[in-house]
C-alpha cells in the first residue's frame, strides 16, 4: 500500500482508500478516494504543499489534480501560520480569507474566524449559507441584511468587491422590514409600506427607524383588525422604550389604509 493511504471496506462492501498525513505533531485527514492511485497522488500533493514554499494561496489551485481546493487551502495555512483549521481558512494580516470553489476567496474580519473555523460555508446558485442547528442560514444575515434583501438596493460594498465581507466594508441601505431609503426632491427618505393583498404606503420619513415604527403600527392595526399573517415587526434600537411609545402614538396610519382594515374585518358578516 502507498504511504499515507489506508484501505477500508464501505458498507456495501467495495473498497476505499483513505489518506492522511503527519505534519508538525498534527494528523490531517486527505480524504477518501475510490482507487489507491488516486489516492497516493493526493498524499504525494499534500507532501508537495507542505514542503514547497513556491506555492501559495494564490497559486495553489494549478498544483492539484486529486487533492481538493479545501484540503489544499488548510494545509497552506498550517504550513505557514502553525495552525490547523478545518475548513479553508487562510490567515493573513489583521483578517482573514475563506476560499469557497466556485466563488474564490472570501475575506472576513479576525472576529468571525471563531464561527467560520466551525461552520462550513455553502454555496447555492449564488446564495451563501451555513446550516447551523438544523437550520440554513445566509451569511449576509450576521450583517443584519435580510435574506429577501437586493444588492445595489438593500446593501452595498464600499469598495466595490462583493468577496469582501469584513464589516467596515458592508454597507446596509435597508435594514428594516418594510422600509426602503428613496429618493424625493433631492432628499433621502425611508418609505413605510406594508404588503396585505397589495403594498399599502404608510408614509415617508426623515429616518429609517421612524418609518420602522410606522410599519409596526400598520402591522399592529392588521392584527387587530384580524388580519391573519406572520408579520415580522422590527426590533428598533435607536429608541428608548419612551421614544418609541412616544414616535409610536404620534404616527398617524393613513385613513385609506384604516378603511381597508375595516372592510376586511366587516367582509364575514356582510
Amino acid at each position: 500500500m502507498a504511504e499515507g493511504v489506508y484501505k477500508t471496506t464501505r458498507k456495501d462492501g467495495s473498497y476505499s482508500y483513505r489518506v492522511s498525513i503527519y505534519h508538525d505533531k498534527k494528523h490531517v485527514s486527505l480524504g477518501s478516494f475510490s482507487d489507491e492511485e488516486t489516492a497516493s497522488l493526493a498524499y504525494r500533493e499534500a507532501v508537495c504543499l507542505y514542503n514547497d514554499p513556491s506555492i501559495n494561496i494564490l497559486n495553489f489551485r494549478q498544483q492539484l489534480k486529486a487533492l481538493s481546493p479545501d484540503k489544499a487551502v488548510t494545509i497552506l495555512n498550517h504550513r505557514d501560520h502553525k495552525v490547523y483549521i478545518k475548513t479553508p481558512i487562510y490567515l493573513e494580516n489583521g483578517f482573514f480569507t475563506y476560499y469557497l470553489e466556485g466563488v474564490g476567496h472570501l475575506k472576513f474580519d479576525n472576529d468571525d474566524l471563531f464561527y467560520y473555523s466551525s461552520h462550513r460555508i455553502l454555496n447555492h446558485n449564488g446564495h451563501l449559507y451555513v446550516n447551523d442547528y438544523g437550520s440554513q442560514y445566509g451569511i449576509l444575515g450576521r450583517y443584519g441584511i435580510k435574506n429577501y434583501a437586493v444588492a445595489g438596493r438593500d446593501y452595498t460594498f464600499a469598495n466595490g468587491d462583493p468577496h469582501d465581507l469584513r464589516y467596515a466594508n458592508i454597507i446596509v441601505i435597508n435594514k428594516y422590514h418594510g422600509v426602503r431609503q428613496i429618493l424625493q426632491q433631492d432628499l433621502i427618505r425611508h418609505e413605510a409600506k406594508i404588503h396585505l393583498v397589495g403594498d399599502y404606503l404608510i408614509g415617508r420619513y426623515e429616518t429609517d427607524a421612524q418609518a420602522a415604527v410606522a410599519y409596526n403600527k400598520a402591522v399592529d392595526a392588521a392584527i387587530d383588525h384580524g388580519f391573519q399573517k406572520n408579520f415580522i415587526q422590527n426590533y428598533v434600537l435607536e429608541y428608548t422604550p419612551k421614544e418609541y411609545a412616544d414616535i409610536y402614538t404620534k404616527i398617524k396610519l393613513p385613513a385609506s389604509y384604516l378603511n381597508y382594515l375595516t372592510g376586511i374585518k366587516k367582509a364575514p358578516s356582510d
